[in-house]
């Protein structure tokens, strides 16, 4: 008999009835009427039970709708094709707002010149392999364009009208070697002339030449145009001086100057048709 009380199945035995027991004992406390099997099932998995009701419950007030793959495919194509309208948008706000500034500075420029006579033009062709910045406008001899003529943009000297036909004409940069410009630096008044250098033009930059080893001019100084010659009218911006360097052959110094227009961006400028005090074309 003691062998029993001390066996497996015994002490199984006595832990289901203890729990039977116990159930039947919760049970009565809370005048239940289930049985003492389910009172004790419905205890252990009670807070089961709740949980699983509660996370079933936060799912369903969740916002989520589940679309089809083609429907997330038609959304996402009106997304970019909404993306790409806003980015047309923007470059036209862009070129409109660069066209309101061309013609503002061009408005500025012919109240300080009354004397001054102007044709807008567009650039029609560019050429890729030419370091010069030379290109060609939509304007010619019909639209009362001259060779020697003066290109400017805005207040900014772009440079000279070298050849003309009866629709289109050439320009030449100020970048180029064979123009060359009256000038005079602003701060110290030393005159000379702007021109550049095939070795120059590649870098950018163009020259002022000729100043005496002594001259005041520096790095930051401002050149334009001086008049002479007839050929420029005076105080148009040529550009900034960046450096000022010993000449190699003479006691001279040469003024290195950035120009105030950048050629390669530029795609509408004014040629000067006529103002006070211009040379007459042979």
């Amino acid at each position: 008999m003691i062998r029993f009380f001390k066996s497996t199945a015994f002490r199984i035995f006595a832990v289901i009835a203890a729990a039977l027991i116990a159930g039947s004992v919760f049970a009565l406390a809370t005048r239940s009427g289930s049985s003492p099997l389910t009172s004790a099932v419905s205890f252990v998995f009670g807070p089961v039970t709740r949980l699983s009701s509660y996370v079933a419950a936060q799912f369903e007030n969740l916002p989520i709708s589940f679309k089809s793959s083609s429907a997330l495919a038609a959304q996402v194509k009106d997304l970019e094709k909404q993306v790409d309208s806003l980015t047309e948008q923007l470059v036209d706000y862009e070129q409109a707002k660069n066209k309101n500034k061309f013609y503002q500075e061009f408005l500025e420029l012919k109240e300080e010149h009354s004397d001054y006579e102007f044709a807008e033009a567009a650039i029609i062709g560019r050429d890729a392999a030419d370091n010069l910045g030379s290109f060609t406008l939509n304007k010619g001899s019909l639209h009362g364009i001259s060779v020697n003529d003066p290109v400017i943009h805005g207040e900014y000297l772009v440079g000279v009208v070298e050849s003309v036909t009866p629709n289109q004409c050439t320009v030449s940069t100020i970048l180029n070697p064979k123009v060359n410009v009256s000038a005079y630096e602003v701060r110290t008044r030393d005159l000379g002339f702007v021109t550049s250098s095939v070795e120059l033009a590649q870098e950018g930059y163009c020259r002022m030449p000729g100043l005496s080893s002594s001259t005041s001019v520096t790095a930051g100084g401002l050149v334009c145009t001086s008049g002479v010659g007839g050929i420029y009218p005076r105080d148009l911006i040529i550009g900034t001086i960046v450096d000022v360097v010993d000449g190699t052959v003479d006691i001279s110094a040469s003024a290195i100057i950035e120009p105030s227009v950048d050629f390669s961006e530029i795609t509408d400028v004014f040629i000067i048709t006529a103002f006070d005090g211009q040379a007459v074309a042979e």
